[in-house]
């Protein structure tokens, strides 16, 4: 009896631990988008990067959303919420494909991550509230190092099958006659419709699963009665000091991870020039399996080493490595920007976890500003293009993520200084 009631306990873990590797997928898909639109399209590095300002802009509009909701129906409901909306999301490319229509395919991301905000803004806190608050930031670490999986799943899928790897130059474009343009716009833009319908079946069918098996208490129960969620308790956590500057600082991060890994295919094209799109997505990859490695690695090293002090020295090597890519360039460069990944893997969970410690009960509406934050990842994108449009160079870029590592340095400190 004992051993059916472990594994009934450990089976809802499973199903919401699986979704930090069902929303990596879309996030690094994203990575590959860029450089597939920027050429389908003929679009500027900063027109580009509205892949991304599209996608956590759906963040940040439907985090607080997510957390009324979560207040009135319970953690599993908002995660059923989140996956119908990922879902329809992932549907639209197919239209969006047959249209080839750039706008579409925005608003269709805005959709995906609108649920991504629910899945994002409930599993977070429900993972950190699964055990003792003393050891929230090495359990959230844990779960989330599932989520680099889901990246490396996103960029791979991405660089198969929608990526062709044949590269068209703008001269080569306006030499083609109508009718061969026509084909080769039509095959590019169709490239994205079975994977993302692929997505859409897995995403509908983890649904179902959610749905019909038996979740704990903490999983299921609304907070009606504690005021969590309303606005007058986000007022109220304007005042937490620590939590605001964790919100400022995932901001900084979120928007530095995001821009990394969007322009780390157009770096490596220009750091070496003659590298194919196979190659350069390649060095995503490994990105990832790093990022991956640096959540299990840093996981471990929390049992010895307190959360705060690791995530102020990886910050410190993480804009080290920044300045590196901007400065140097090349083979070392390259290098450089795909070791950050590694030290970028705690910083996450971490500041999530050390934000909303203590907070108790207003732990889901401070969950919904910290998902907020996210909106980071479409204003530093963009000013990523930007740098890189007006300076002439993608390398110079990289001093953006730079400064806001330095960011994620000084929460650390603050906050190691300051305990909640």
């Amino acid at each position: 009896m004992k051993a059916r009631a472990s594994s009934a306990a450990l089976l809802p873990v499973v199903l919401i631990v699986a979704l930090f590797f069902l929303w990596g997928v879309a996030n690094n898909l994203n990575d590959v988008l860029i450089a597939h639109f920027k050429k389908l399209f003929t679009l500027s590095d900063l027109q580009a990067g509205l892949v991304q300002s599209a996608f956590y802009l759906g963040y940040f509009c439907l985090a607080i959303p997510a957390a009324l909701f979560m207040r009135a129906y319970g953690y599993r409901a908002a995660v059923l919420a989140g996956l119908g909306l990922y879902g329809i999301g992932a549907l639209l490319f197919w239209p969006a494909a047959g249209a080839q229509s750039y706008p579409f395919f925005l608003a269709a991301l805005f959709v995906i991550a609108g649920g991504l905000a629910f899945l994002e803004t409930s599993a977070n806190p429900l993972i950190a509230r699964l055990g003792p608050e003393e050891t929230a930031s090495r359990r959230l670490n844990l779960a989330q190092a599932f989520n680099p999986l889901g990246s490396m799943t996103g960029v791979v899928l991405g660089s198969q099958f929608i990526l062709s790897g044949v590269s068209v130059s703008p001269a080569q474009l306006a030499a083609m006659n109508p009718a061969a343009l026509a084909l080769w716009r039509a095959d590019e833009a169709a490239s994205v419709q079975l994977p993302y319908l692929l997505i859409a079946l897995v995403v509908v069918g983890w649904a179902v699963l959610i749905r019909i098996v038996r979740f704990p208490a903490v999983a299921t129960e609304r907070d009606m009665d504690e005021g969590v969620g309303a606005f007058d308790d986000f007022r109220a956590l304007l005042g937490e000091r620590r939590l605001m500057f964790g919100v400022v600082t995932q901001f900084f991060y979120v928007g530095a991870q995001v821009g990394v890994w969007s322009y780390l295919i157009r770096y490596a094209q220009v750091a070496l020039p003659g590298t194919g799109e196979h190659q350069a997505a390649g060095w995503l990859t490994l990105s990832l399996a790093l990022f991956m490695a640096g959540r299990f690695a840093g996981a471990a090293l929390m049992g010895r080493i307190a959360a705060l002090p690791l995530l102020a020295s990886f910050a410190g090597i993480a804009a080290l490595l920044c300045v590196v890519a901007a400065l140097v360039g090349g083979g070392p460069g390259i290098a450089a920007l795909v070791a950050t990944s590694f030290f970028m893997s705690i910083m996450y969970p971490t500041i999530f976890a050390e934000s909303v410690a203590g907070l108790g009960a207003r732990t889901k509406s401070a969950a919904a500003l910290l998902v907020m934050a996210i909106i980071g990842g479409a204003v530093l994108t963009a000013l990523m293009g930007f740098v890189s449009d007006t300076s002439g160079s993608i390398l110079w870029a990289m001093l953006v993520p730079a400064a806001s590592f330095l960011v994620v340095l000084a929460f650390a400190l603050q906050a190691r200084a300051r305990p909640a």
